[in-house]
């Protein structure tokens, strides 16, 4: 039996009150003298993982390594843990496929773009996890996003992630056959981080359906890719599709996110901010310095939810 939480069913006090650690969906890992992370060259034979981690409670993951290091730093600043200034080393310093941070109960992971990278990623983030013991951990994915009817700076918060047919799904294909999984994401935890963004009121933020693809150009419906075999008429009608249909904003993570998540016991959020209004164009036109402080935004929401966590605000 794989190891993680109970079968049981338990009430939500009960729950709150006992330390919920990671199900690993995976009975042949119990078989493994010793479990390498390959991709964050780190391993249970060469690395005392709860020495390193056990003490973590939340997750921020996001696709730039740049990002994320900045995100370590903010978050230290934000919790007194850190001198300004002050660098963080790379915890995966042994690879150039993933970037790691950790100060405090914080850790903060770079995943790549796509579903295969952050897919592969988030393996192996699991799996430390749960090697280091960790309870009542929180992810949450920070990010940048097309946006669909809001102003760009639009931070929104995912209630479910769709695929580019406004499914609520991650299909993956599994020795030949076809697995479909729900993505679904906390609805307490998005409620949570809603009503942190009321109480720091610095920009505009919303609860929505987050359309997940393939593909940043013809996935997406852009018209200025190197192939492009629709016109703009048919792109504006499926981008109006996708909002009717709930969708607020388009990337390219949220699903397998959500579906590994959600089969790991782990209470899970995507907040990204909007770069663009796409029922207006295609290309990210905004200056340097105005995309900078978008991309701070989910950083800012989320720094607050963790101090507000911590009892520190």
């Amino acid at each position: 039996m794989a190891s993680g939480v109970s079968n049981e069913k338990k009430t939500d006090d009960e729950q709150s009150s006992k330390e919920n650690f990671i199900c690993l969906c995976n009975p042949h890992l119990e078989k493994m003298k010793e479990d390498i992370l390959y991709h964050f060259a780190l391993g249970t034979g060469t690395h005392d993982f709860p020495a390193l981690f056990g003490d973590v409670k939340f997750v921020c993951v996001g696709g730039s390594p740049s990002r994320m290091k900045a995100f370590i730093a903010y978050i230290a600043e934000e919790l007194g843990l850190g001198n300004p200034g002050s660098d963080y080393p790379n915890i995966c310093a042994g690879t150039d496929r993933y970037a790691m941070y950790k100060v405090g109960p914080v850790l903060s992971v770079s995943h790549g773009m796509g579903i295969p990278s952050i897919s592969i990623m988030l393996h192996e983030l699991i799996k430390l996890l749960h090697h280091a013991k960790c309870s009542n951990i929180t992810i949450i994915r920070i990010g940048t996003s097309g946006g669909i009817g809001l102003e760009p700076g639009s931070v929104v918060i995912t209630r479910q992630s769709v695929d580019a047919t406004f499914k609520p799904q991650f299909e993956q294909v599994i020795l030949g056959k076809t697995v479909i999984r729900s993505t679904d994401l906390d609805e307490q935890l998005a409620k949570e981080l809603m009503q942190c963004s009321k109480e720091i009121n610095q920009f505009n933020t919303v609860v929505g359906n987050t359309m997940c693809t393939l593909d940043f150009y013809e996935g997406q419906g852009r018209l200025d890719g190197a192939i492009c075999l629709y016109n703009e008429e048919e792109k504006l009608q499926y981008l109006k599709e996708a909002y009717d249909a709930g969708v607020r904003n388009i990337e390219m993570e949220s699903s397998v996110f959500a579906a590994m998540c959600n089969l790991s016991g782990v209470k899970a959020a995507v907040v990204c901010v909007t770069l663009l209004n796409r029922l207006e164009g295609d290309q990210i036109s905004s200056s340097h310095d105005v995309l900078v402080e978008y991309q701070q935004r989910p950083q800012k929401l989320v720094g607050y939810f963790i101090k507000k966590r911590l009892a520190k605000v």
